[in-house]
C-alpha cells in the first residue's frame, strides 16, 4: 500500500497531450449528453466502488453553486477515467489513494469513506488538503488528495460548463492597440 501511495507525487507531474486533452473535453461532452439522455457511463478504469468514491470526492471539491453545477454535473469522473486509463504512471496512484481514503475511514469511523456522514468525510480530508498543516504520517494521503484536486479542477475547467463558469471569452481582436485603460493605470498607481 505504501508502495502504491508513494508513486502519487511521480505521477502527478505527468502532462496531457493537446490530443489526450482534446479528447477528455470530447469524452466529458459525450458523458454529459449521456447521462441527459439516461444511459449511465460505463467507465474502464475505476472498478464499481471506486467510481463511487470518485463522483463523491469530484463534488465535494468542486460542489454544484449558483453559478454551475457540479464537478459530476460537468463529467469530471468521465475526464478522470480516461486519464487516468490512458497514463499507466497515474494508476497506482490512484488506486492507491482512493484505498488510503477508505482505510483511513476505517480506522477513524469503522466506514469506507462513501458511507461515512459529511463531517467524518470533511474531518479526513481536513487533514490531508492543506499541505503545510498535514501531519508526517498522512503525507501519503496528502500527496493523493493534491494530484486528485488538480485532475478535478482541470477536468471542471477545460469543460464548456467550467469556461462558462469563468466567464471565459476566449481571444478577441483588438481594431487598435492604445495601451492600457487609464483607471487600469490609476488602480496599479502608474497613473
Amino acid at each position: 500500500m505504501l508502495r502504491l501511495l508513494a508513486s502519487a507525487p511521480l505521477a502527478a507531474g505527468f502532462a496531457w497531450s493537446e490530443a489526450e486533452a482534446s479528447t477528455a473535453f470530447g469524452l466529458a461532452q459525450t458523458a454529459q449528453q449521456a447521462a441527459a439522455a439516461g444511459t449511465p457511463f460505463s467507465p474502464k478504469f475505476f472498478n464499481p466502488h471506486e467510481w463511487q468514491t470518485v463522483r463523491m470526492l469530484v463534488d465535494i471539491i468542486i460542489p454544484k453553486d449558483e453559478r454551475s453545477g457540479s464537478a459530476t454535473d460537468a463529467g469530471v469522473p468521465e475526464f478522470m477515467d480516461f486519464i487516468v486509463g490512458d497514463q499507466p504512471a497515474r494508476q497506482t496512484a490512484m488506486r492507491g489513494g482512493l484505498a488510503w481514503l477508505d482505510l483511513e475511514c476505517q480506522s477513524r469511523f469503522d466506514k469506507m469513506f462513501v458511507d461515512c456522514a459529511p463531517g467524518e468525510r470533511t474531518a479526513v480530508l481536513d487533514d490531508i488538503a492543506w499541505p503545510t498543516r498535514a501531519k508526517p504520517e498522512y503525507r501519503h494521503g496528502v500527496a493523493f488528495f493534491g494530484s486528485f484536486r488538480d485532475l478535478t479542477a482541470t477536468g471542471f475547467w477545460t469543460s464548456k460548463m467550467g469556461i462558462d463558469d469563468l466567464q471565459y471569452m476566449g481571444n478577441r481582436s483588438v481594431a487598435q492597440w492604445r495601451g492600457c485603460p487609464p483607471e487600469a493605470m490609476k488602480k496599479l498607481g502608474l497613473a
